[in-house]
């Protein structure tokens, strides 16, 4: 427990300090202003529309829209709902549009850096590719996509619409970003095994930066200092492993 949390903090800490590197900063940050810019427009012509949306569909349920939705004080707070609901899901297409371009543009470019700088004495095996990162994003958007349509119907329960996206995110930043950071440094066995052997000592790495995300204005350099932060933690675990299997 000790060293797992030794290990976290270290790679936190080293993300915070790649990331205030100007090269790196400028590198990384550029996807998620381009996404805000983008939700942000989209929810200027659409929000309303989305709105009236969830409250048709909660209208069609015959066991609310017959009934309970009829009383005034319960047509209120359902609105007030159908809102939070739409700025919920604003917020999780801003985090994963910004995560996908950091994955595929931002952070190759930045861990020329990160490599030079941390981790030169690390052999680069390729065992993966930029092919092999934009599969293995897809692959995961799609396992994200299907949790959060099957939870959806959920997230009137209150709490769901929060734990729910939290927990998905988490698993999405770790699916996405193992690959990433691991891809040039790994041999293939190494990109399969490692990733999987420390998978639950990555649980609170992913879920601590994936909260970060739901903090205004700090969610947007999220997407990057998780990307960074997975960076440092697994190719220190690839070189930990190295040097004690030489």
């Amino acid at each position: 427990m000790k060293a797992m949390v030794r290990e976290t903090f270290t790679a936190l800490g080293r993300s915070l300090r790649s990331l205030v590197h100007p090269g790196v900063f400028f590198r990384l940050i550029w996807p998620a202003i381009v996404s805000a810019l983008l939700w942000s427009i989209m929810a200027a012509f659409f929000w309303t529309e989305a709105v009236d949306f969830i409250m048709s569909c909660i209208q069609g349920l015959a066991w609310i829209g017959g009934k309970v939705i009829a009383l005034t004080w319960v047509a209120g707070v359902t609105r007030f709902m159908a809102n939070l609901l739409v700025a919920l899901m604003l917020i999780l297409l801003f985090y994963i549009t910004s995560t996908m371009l950091i994955s595929w543009v931002a952070l190759p470019m930045a861990l020329d850096y990160v490599s030079r700088r941390d981790y030169a004495d690390l052999e680069q095996r390729h065992g993966g590719s930029n092919t092999g990162s934009i599969i293995n994003t897809l692959v995961a958007l799609l396992w994200f996509a299907l949790v959060i349509l099957i939870s959806f119907p959920l997230w009137l329960i209150p709490g769901v619409a929060l734990v729910v996206p939290i927990l998905a995110m988490s698993r999405l930043n770790q699916r996405i970003f193992s690959y990433d950071s691991l891809m040039r440094h790994a041999d293939k066995d190494e990109l399969i095994r490692l990733p999987q052997k420390l998978r639950f000592k990555m649980m609170p790495l992913s879920g601590g930066t994936t909260l970060l995300g739901t903090i205004p204005f700090i969610n947007i350099i999220a997407p990057a200092f998780s990307g960074l932060a997975f960076v440092h933690f697994l190719l220190e675990a690839l070189r930990r492993e190295r040097r004690n299997t030489a």
